[in-house]
């Protein structure tokens, strides 16, 4: 006989997923690589302080966790970061260059010696730092990316292409670091070299634009000391953006731009593959690629319109035949050795994990930190792709994911409580994946809506560009069009609605709850609340900028920077809510929810400021997640009269 299902309210649903358990699955594998034939990535470690360590999978299929804590193979280039290493194959092993997170020194390493620093400390600001480091030994150098603070402010900042010596000979030498480049455009990605060695290309551009919204694809000739010559723009501009350029193994130049409204893909500024889906991304972590060339002229590429598929393009016919399996996201990192093709991947019914693809075949298959049930996959929640309709007739793209429980119904006449989760960036999107935080809320019994509110990626520049000058209106419209819909076609509860998000996610949540009625409570993590502070230097450079095209130029519009700012309007908030805050933050710092409190009280309206210590932008600790997880759910659970069990109660102040 099977086991009985019970009646319970939404809500108090047992579930063996807890919140240890999704801070344990946080994270995912990034940056591939091949060293030989070996694959590598970095992987994160939330148990250890929240550290990303650097594994070799060997040719036996063996994986090693190499560098031990406290090594951490993270980059703060613009702060998001950028490819952190890379590795020579060699008869006595490998040789390894990484940055390192707590100094930002690039150090080269030798399994079975310890790391040694090839960069110098810098007193001044933020330091030196480095991303996409590019091994030339031939040269005895390995070219990167620097980011070199000038002063103690955040925009004091400069960025060029450089040589480091690999003899260690500028650790304690500024001057003998070499520069490719001058300081003319603001940012700069890593040089990728033609396969003679005798044309490097880059991406660059400037403030205030971002790089989804206008970048410039620069070649240059290599002398033969090294140097770069003559560099000019030959693709890009103001209003194009491109994502990605490589060089395929027959020497022509290969890019992926949004000219036509779609990131697509140009061999010698030729289309490829005209599609009205993406083959490309918003380059938030320099290093990202969506595509990679192989040594047969083929080549694989991380393309779809919302969820993502890995394939592989003839250019020939312009035909793309995509790998066979389960995955619905395919993280944009790709590492290609002869015919393979390996990649990080994930689906609602797994974690991401590492394929590896033949692409003469087209078998994938798993080959690196594998997904592994923690529980009854029973307790995964089932997710609906939907698109609703918002003002003005627009579409909005959502995943749904209901209240899930294997052996648990609620009453017949109950409609569960829903969250609305509102993505980061706010350029980005909800990827269609395994999210142990997700299935926490609905295995017991709270649904979860992931809405790809206008602005997101996948969808075409269009629909990226309806959050032009809109921020804070029709991210907050279409989050809360999305909720009601909802609660209209009888999937949730009107009276138990709640907005949760982080970053830019977490101004959408704010701003939802002080400028609508829709929303129950509100959960508000490491957000933006103040517009005027934050973009007039309470941020990174990277961002400074960046509300120039979502709200406009301050001088412009400075009545419309004070009347979005959820800042401005927490009199207006009337509802429990939970923020949470790292105390390291430099992207949204502390200040911004110091001002936002400051300005609540005495207003009696029951809220919790939980602020972590040693974390940054997004939580990285085992134990952080934790406590913030579970507060959360108790937020509901009071908010919604909701009685899970064993979750500790949050003390809510007035």
């Amino acid at each position: 006989m099977g086991e009985t299902v019970r009646t319970l309210a939404y809500g108090a649903w047992p579930s063996p997923i807890d919140a240890a358990l999704a801070a344990a699955h946080d994270g995912h594998p990034e940056y591939v690589g091949f060293v030989g034939e070996e694959v590598w990535w970095t992987e994160p470690r939330p148990a250890e302080g929240g550290r990303r360590t650097l594994v070799r999978r060997h040719t036996d299929g063996r994986e090693e966790s190499l560098l031990p804590a406290p090594w951490n193979v993270r980059s703060r280039v613009i702060e998001y970061g950028g490819h952190p290493w890379a590795a020579v194959a060699g008869e006595a092993g490998p040789l390894v260059l990484f940055v390192n997170f707590a100094d930002q020194r690039l150090y080269r390493w030798e399994p079975g010696g310890e790391p040694r620093p090839l960069t110098p400390v810098s007193p001044v600001g933020g330091g030196l730092r480095w991303a996409e480091p590019l091994p030339l030994p031939e040269r005895g150098e390995v070219w990167c990316v620097l980011e070199e603070f000038t002063g103690e402010g955040p925009t004091d900042v400069r960025r060029v292409l450089a040589a480091v010596p690999l003899d260690g000979s500028a650790a304690r030498d500024r001057d003998a670091v070499r520069e490719l480049t001058d300081a003319r455009h603001r940012f700069v990605t890593g040089p990728k070299l033609s396969p003679d060695g005798r044309r490097a290309a880059w991406l660059a551009w400037d403030h205030p634009r971002m790089p989804w919204d206008g970048t410039e694809l620069l070649l240059a000739d290599v002398a033969p000391d090294g140097t770069l010559r003559g560099a000019r723009a030959v693709a890009g501009g103001p209003g194009e953006s491109i994502a990605q350029a490589d060089w395929t193994h027959d020497g022509r130049l290969l890019h992926a731009s949004d000219r036509t409204g779609w990131w697509n893909l140009y061999l010698d500024g030729e289309p490829l593959c005209p599609r009205e889906e993406e083959f490309g991304g918003a380059l938030w972590k320099l290093g990202s690629r969506w595509f990679t060339p192989l040594e047969s002229g083929l080549i694989a590429v991380v393309h779809g319109r919302g969820t993502t598929a890995l394939g592989i393009l003839d250019p020939e016919t312009s035909e793309v035949v995509d790998a066979a399996g389960p995955w619905t996201e395919f993280a944009p990192t790709l590492a290609a050795h002869g015919e393979q093709v390996v990649a990080v991947a994930a689906s609602p019914r797994s974690d991401y994990e590492v394929v590896e693809l033949d692409a003469r075949t087209g078998r994938a298959r798993v080959v690196g930190a594998e997904h592994d049930d923690a529980v009854d996959p029973a307790y995964y929640p089932e997710p609906q792709i939907r698109t609703f309709t918002g003002p003005d007739g627009r579409d909005i793209h959502a995943h749904i994911y209901p209240p899930h429980h294997p052996g648990c119904v609620a009453p017949g006449d109950e409609l569960p409580p829903y969250v609305i989760w509102a993505h980061g960036g706010p350029t980005g999107r909800a990827p269609l994946v395994l999210d142990l935080e997700i299935a926490y809320f609905t295995s017991r019994g709270i649904g979860v809506a992931e809405v790809d509110y206008g602005g997101s990626t996948g969808y075409g520049r269009p629909y990226r560009e309806r959050l032009r000058e809109q921020w804070g209106v029709v991210d907050v419209e279409d989050c809360a069009a999305v909720a009601l819909a909802l609660a209209d076609e009888g999937t949730a509860d009107r009276a138990r609605l709640a907005v949760r998000g982080g970053s830019a996610g977490g101004w959408t949540a704010a701003a939802s709850l002080t400028t609508t009625d829709v929303y129950a409570c509100g959960t508000i993590k490491y957000p933006i609340l103040d517009l005027a502070g934050w973009g007039t230097g309470e941020t990174h450079d990277f961002e400074s900028r960046y509300l120039e095209s979502l709200i406009g130029r301050l001088a412009d519009v400075p009545a419309r920077y004070a009347q979005r700012s959820p800042a401005a309007h927490a009199d207006r908030l009337t509802v429990p809510f939970l923020l949470l805050q790292g105390l390291d933050d430099v992207i949204c710092p502390p200040a911004q929810c110091e001002r936002f409190l400051a300005r609540l009280a005495g207003r009696k309206v029951p809220h919790a400021y939980l602020a972590f210590e040693g974390e940054g932008h997004g939580f990285r600790k085992a134990e952080t997640m934790v406590r913030a997880l579970e507060a959360e759910l108790s937020l509901y659970a009071q908010a919604f009269r909701l009685d899970p069990p064993g979750i500790p109660t949050l003390e809510l102040a007035e």
